[in-house]
């Protein structure tokens, strides 16, 4: 296994962009995007001592943006942000999360919650079948199944641009379709 090192001095300009990216198709709000980039860096900065360079720089940054961009849901409208951020769902085999990870502990959900979550993960299957099934697929890989971005982007040909279009728009859609359908 690697020992991987941080560089706090060159985080911005090596990822920047990335949890740009990787942020704005989570909250859609350039400026909320910004702020919890900000903080990531920040918290990283402050929690470096913790790194123990098993993952590399970009997997340890990401998995503090999780964090923060599930305590913004979470703080934004709790009951809300639970729903959104946790919903399971198994299609074909396969299953996910929403956003990757969860604002509670699944074991202390109640009955109610995790029904509630159940429900939401077939509202956003059924609301997957708005999509084109190009769409469709390129989110499935790259929101639910989290596959590689290159991977991805060689699959279908496109640009990483065109990816986060993509996953913007279907993220669009889907919370469209949820708030007519489901909220």
């Amino acid at each position: 296994m690697a020992i991987h090192s941080l560089q706090p001095e060159l985080w911005i300009d090596r990822y920047a962009d990335y949890l740009f990216n990787y942020t704005i198709v989570r909250v859609n709000d350039t400026v909320v995007a910004e702020d919890l980039i900000s903080e990531t860096f920040l918290a990283g900065l402050k929690s470096r001592k913790n790194f123990k360079g098993e993952a590399s720089e970009r997997t340890w940054l990401i998995a503090i943006l999780k964090r923060k961009i599930i305590d913004y849901y979470g703080k934004k409208n709790s009951i809300k942000g639970q729903a959104e951020v946790r919903m399971q769902f198994t299609d074909g085999g396969l299953e996910g999360d929403w956003l990757e990870d969860r604002v509670a502990d699944a074991d202390n959900q109640n009955a109610e919650e995790a029904l509630e979550n159940k429900e939401l993960g077939l509202a956003i299957l059924n609301c997957m079948g708005g999509l084109s099934d190009r769409h469709a697929a390129i989110f499935r890989q790259k929101s639910i199944e989290n596959q590689d971005t290159e991977a991805i982007c060689n699959e279908y040909n496109i640009t990483p641009s065109n990816l986060w279009v993509i996953i913007h728009r279907a993220r669009k859609s889907l919370a469209d379709c949820l708030q007519q359908n489901w909220f």
